[in-house]
């Protein structure tokens, strides 16, 4: 009887314990206008992490009008992951044409069908000033309307709209929301605030009924200054300006810490994450996707700096290696044993100094080694070098 009892109690127990959440579910924004070969790769290596890819399709900017972005069809089909096509429209724009944007919208559908493409979704990218969502609402109504009835529509949402009382009126009018906690600020004050971010997701989950997402930076910019007026914000693409660059880059320990506080005690309603932008080989502002994949799995972050050398015939070529899965600032200094050096020198970004038996690099200027990465940094003609007996200075 009193194993009877006591079974009863342990069930009793284990129904009223706390389940554990479901794990967030990672995407991805595939953002880049011009598609090249290093999306095939790009592709392939984020399946495994990251569960949907959100595409920027289409694009409305003032005078400029309207900008299709030039996917690679063929790939997205071989990728099968479920896609969302994101209609970019400017918040410059004075009014939104809702019979041209409708238009526009439904050829976007029509001509990736064409293409042998399954869109899982529309999600409409555009920031409204609060005092324009009473009539961004009424736009999406109609939209909705006028899409396919199976169609999940979903909008990105800017955290300025909180104090707005027509949010709740806008948000029942989509299926899901995309809060962005990104570049939402003046960029004086940095590219992303954790803390800021957490609180807004908690705000916004007060607000909606409907499942709602993160956007995250993986990625930086850097700022110019301009005469008089707000610094100039330059991403992927270099602008023909002068003056220092002040870079700024999402540090991801920062946002891997928020990621395990939203896993382990997530806001109501918050279905995912998803991670601005999928990195290419040659985004030279972009995390790896080593790290960003680490990251979005909640996995302990470390870079893993060294030295590895390639001889021929005397000659050493000197690699700098990183063998973790956090990406690196360039190391301030590196310092090689060596002995009966006839001669060696330093690549572009470092210095080098060279005595009687030691060679040591310095940092002229600032880059970063991705996770998994390596790049070489000098060579020397030397009867032995060390390797054992390298030293690197973060």
């Amino acid at each position: 009887m009193r194993r009877l009892v006591g079974l009863c109690m342990l069930m009793l127990l284990c129904a009223c314990k706390p389940q554990d959440a479901p794990p967030l579910d990672q995407q991805l924004y595939v953002w880049q206008r011009q598609w090249t070969p290093a999306h095939e790769v790009a592709l392939r290596d984020s399946r495994a992490d990251f569960s949907t890819l959100r595409v920027l399709a289409l694009q409305a900017f003032p005078n400029a009008g309207w900008s299709r972005a030039r996917i690679d069809a063929p790939l997205l089909k071989a990728d099968g992951r479920a896609l969302i096509a994101v209609i970019r429209l400017d918040g410059q724009l004075k009014a939104l044409d809702q019979q041209q944007v409708t238009a526009q919208i439904l050829q976007v559908l029509a001509d990736w069908q064409a293409q042998g493409l399954t869109v899982s979704g529309i999600e409409i990218d555009h920031d409204a000033g609060s005092a324009r969502l009473p009539a961004y609402a009424e736009f999406l109504q109609q939209l909705r309307s006028a899409l396919p009835a199976t169609l999940p529509l979903s909008i990105t949402a800017l955290p300025a709209w909180l104090d707005s009382p027509q949010l709740p009126v806008l948000l029942q009018t989509v299926d899901s929301s995309v809060l962005q906690v990104h570049a939402v600020s003046d960029p004086r004050r940095g590219l992303f605030d954790p803390q800021q971010a957490l609180k807004w997701s908690r705000a916004w989950a007060r607000i909606t009924d409907k499942p709602f997402y993160l956007a995250l930076p993986a990625y930086g910019v850097a700022l110019l200054p301009d005469d008089g007026g707000a610094p100039v914000v330059e991403s992927e693409v270099r602008l023909e300006r002068g003056g220092q660059r002040r870079e700024l880059l999402a540090d991801p320990l920062q946002l891997g810490r928020l990621g395990q506080t939203l896993r382990d005690d997530p806001p109501k309603h918050l279905a995912g994450l998803i991670w601005f932008r999928l990195p290419l080989a040659n985004d030279r502002r972009a995390w790896s996707l080593t790290t960003l994949a680490a990251v979005a799995r909640g996995d302990q972050l470390n870079s893993v700096l060294g030295v590895t050398l390639s001889e021929r015939a005397g000659l050493y070529d000197i690699q700098l290696i990183n063998s973790g899965n956090l990406d690196s600032a360039w190391p301030a200094q590196i310092t090689l044993k060596a002995k009966n050096c006839e001669g060696a020198d330093a690549l572009a970004g470092y210095s080098l100094q060279q005595s009687a038996d030691l060679l040591t690099f310095t940092r002229l200027r600032d880059g970063r080694l991705p996770a998994g990465g390596r790049r070489a940094i000098g060579w020397a003609r030397c009867a032995n070098i060390d390797q054992g007996g390298s030293h690197v200075v973060p």
